[in-house]
């Protein structure tokens, strides 16, 4: 990570689920952010999620991948991907961000616009749900923002969007879409 000072995450606990690429995981870590993964395994449809957040605790962020979970399109896989990324979101700022007190981020990560079919409508129901999440949760000082890579995006990119949206600086960007690559796509 170029851009981005040494350090900048010190003391900042950042939750991963998803997909999230090994560059996005590695950058955060490298920059002293202590990184969580949520488990693949652990079930979205009870607290197993939240009691996992709770047993971290604190954490100052989560970051929510949905390439993986709309896999190669469709409305089945629209479906899934906004689900998980509700479950996983209100899970760990259930367990961890709104009881920490502290301010907290919501990231979330569309998939390429050339994923499959209704890529775009994934993109907008996440952008949909970081501006949502933004005005609902404010009272908890947690900001939100969908960030919406291009076809060609690389991960270093991401990785220091994300990163810098799990800062300080980070906090001032709630409720809004952030394009990489080509606009439009």
């Amino acid at each position: 990570m170029t851009l981005l000072r040494e350090g900048l995450l010190a003391g900042r606990s950042v939750a991963l689920a998803g997909s999230v690429p090994g560059p996005v995981r590695d950058g955060l870590a490298g920059l002293g952010a202590r990184v969580e993964t949520v488990p693949a395994d652990l079930s979205e449809e009870d607290d197993a999620v939240g009691s996992w957040a709770r047993e971290r605790a604190p954490l100052h962020a989560i970051v929510f991948d949905a390439g993986a979970a709309f896999g190669g399109g469709g409305s089945d896989a629209l479906t899934g991907a906004l689900e998980r990324a509700w479950s996983a979101v209100h899970e760990v700022a259930a367990g961890a961000l709104i009881e920490g007190g502290e301010p907290g981020k919501v990231v979330l990560v569309g998939p390429r616009p050339d994923a499959g079919p209704l890529a775009g409508a994934a993109r907008a129901g996440l952008e949909n749900l970081a501006r949502t999440l933004s005005v609902e949760w404010a009272r908890y000082q947690i900001t939100a923002a969908m960030v919406a890579p291009g076809a060609e995006t690389d991960d270093e990119p991401l990785a220091e969007l994300v990163a810098f949206l799990c800062s300080s600086g980070g906090e001032y960007l709630s409720g809004c879409r952030l394009e990489l690559g080509a606009l439009g796509r």
